[in-house]
C-alpha cells in the first residue's frame, strides 16, 4: 500500500503543478474559458464574469500550491480534502459540458494540451481514483523535508506564483502553445494540405413508403426509394483535417481583405479584441507606436469585433488616425492576450507581438 500511495501521490502531485502552470502561463485565456462556463448557455453565473481573471488567477495558483503540498506531505488532512474537493467539483463540470455539448475545450491544461470535455472528465475520474487511494492511505504520506520548512515552502511558492502571473499579465505568455506565436505564417496555417483528410458524414434520408416513414443512410448520395421524401439529416461520422487557423478573416464594408493585407511587406496590427473593455493606459500609447511604425515604413491597421461607431469614438478620443477592420472577437483574444496589443509581421509572418506596456521595445 505505501508503494501505491508514494506512486498516486507523485502521478497527483506533478499533474497538478503542470496543470497549474500552464493555465498560470496565461491566466487571461483560461479567465476567458471561465466566463464561456459562467455564460448563461452554460452555468448562467454572469455576475461572475467581471471577476472571471481573479477567479482564474486564485484557482491556478491554489491548484499549482496544492501539487507542491502534497509532494512535501504539508498539511495531508487538509491536502487531501481540498484534492478531493476540486477533482469532484471539476469532474462535474466537465461531465456537464460533455453531456450537454456547452464547452468543447474544458482548457484543463491551457492551449499546451487540448482536451475534449469527455477526455477530460476520463482524466478528472482517473484522478478520483488515485486521489482517494491518497484520501483513505494519508497516513502513510511522509515528508519529504523538515517540517519546520513547509511553511516557508508553501508561502515561498504562493510568492512566485503571484509574481509569474503579474509579469505574464503585464506583458505576454512565456510560453506561446497557441497558432498564432512568433514565427507562424497565418496564410500557410490556414491552407489545408493536398490529399488531407476530409470530413465523412452520415446522410440519414427519411421517406415515406407504403405509409410507413423509414431511414435510408448513405454517405451523400440520394437514395433511390420509390416513397415519398421528408426530410434529411447529417450526422458527423470523422472530422476532417481543420487547419491551425482557420477562423481569421480581416473585414471592411462587407469585404475580406486578408490576402492583401497579409501579402504587406510591413504591416503593424493594433488588435483590440473589445475597444470597450481596452485598457486606457494602452490605448494612450498607440499614437505615437502608430507614428513611429509608419516612419519606418509600415502600413498600420486596427483590428476590433467592435462597432464602427466606437472606433471612431476611440480615434477621436486617443487621437488615433488609425484605419479600423473588423475580425472575430474569439480570434483577435486568440492572437494576442492583450487588449490592446501589437502584432508585426511580414508577408503573413507573425514577426513580433507585445502587450502595450512593452510598445517601447517594439523594433523597426
Amino acid at each position: 500500500m505505501k508503494i501505491l500511495v508514494e506512486v498516486s501521490r507523485w502521478i497527483v502531485g506533478l499533474l497538478f503543478i503542470f496543470s497549474g502552470f500552464v493555465k498560470l502561463n496565461d491566466p487571461i485565456g483560461f479567465s476567458f474559458k471561465l466566463e464561456e462556463y459562467f455564460s448563461p448557455s452554460v452555468l448562467d453565473l454572469e455576475f461572475l464574469a467581471p471577476f472571471a481573471l481573479i477567479i482564474a488567477i486564485l484557482v491556478v495558483v491554489f491548484e499549482l500550491v496544492l501539487g507542491i503540498m502534497l509532494l512535501i506531505g504539508y498539511l495531508p488532512k487538509f491536502t487531501t480534502w481540498a484534492l478531493l474537493l476540486m477533482v469532484i467539483f471539476f469532474g462535474f463540470l466537465t461531465f456537464y459540458s460533455a453531456y450537454y455539448n456547452k464547452v468543447t475545450d474544458c482548457g484543463c491544461f491551457g492551449d499546451a494540451i487540448p482536451l475534449t470535455p469527455w477526455q477530460s472528465f476520463y482524466k478528472d475520474m482517473i484522478l478520483l481514483v488515485l486521489i482517494l487511494i491518497l484520501f483513505f492511505n494519508r497516513k502513510y504520506l511522509t515528508h519529504y523535508f523538515a517540517r519546520a520548512s513547509h511553511r516557508w515552502i508553501v508561502f515561498l511558492s504562493f510568492m512566485l506564483c503571484f509574481i509569474f502571473a503579474y509579469y505574464v499579465l503585464m506583458h505576454l505568455p512565456v510560453f506561446d502553445f497557441r497558432a498564432y506565436k512568433e514565427g507562424t505564417n497565418i496564410a500557410q496555417a490556414m491552407t489545408v494540405p493536398q490529399g488531407a483528410p476530409q470530413a465523412v458524414y452520415d446522410y440519414n434520408w427519411k421517406f415515406r413508403v407504403n405509409g410507413e416513414e423509414k431511414v435510408f443512410t448513405t454517405q451523400g448520395s440520394y437514395p433511390n426509394v420509390d416513397g415519398e421524401f421528408l426530410e434529411v439529416e447529417t450526422q458527423l461520422v470523422q472530422k476532417g483535417y481543420e487547419p491551425p487557423i482557420h477562423d481569421f478573416s480581416i473585414e471592411k464594408d462587407g469585404e475580406n481583405h486578408i490576402s492583401s493585407l497579409l501579402a504587406e511587406d510591413k504591416l503593424l496590427m493594433v488588435v483590440a479584441y473589445s475597444l470597450r473593455r481596452s485598457e486606457a493606459p494602452g490605448l494612450q500609447q498607440l499614437d505615437a507606436v502608430v507614428e513611429r511604425a509608419r516612419s519606418n515604413g509600415y502600413r498600420v491597421i486596427g483590428l476590433s469585433a467592435s462597432g464602427e461607431e466606437l472606433k471612431e469614438q476611440i480615434n477621436e478620443k486617443y487621437n488615433l488616425d488609425l484605419d479600423w477592420y473588423f475580425s472575430d472577437e474569439t480570434a483577435l483574444k486568440t492572437i494576442i492576450r492583450s487588449n490592446p496589443g501589437l502584432v508585426k509581421l511580414h508577408k503573413g509572418t507573425i514577426v513580433e507581438k507585445l502587450h502595450w506596456s512593452d510598445a517601447e521595445k517594439l523594433q523597426f
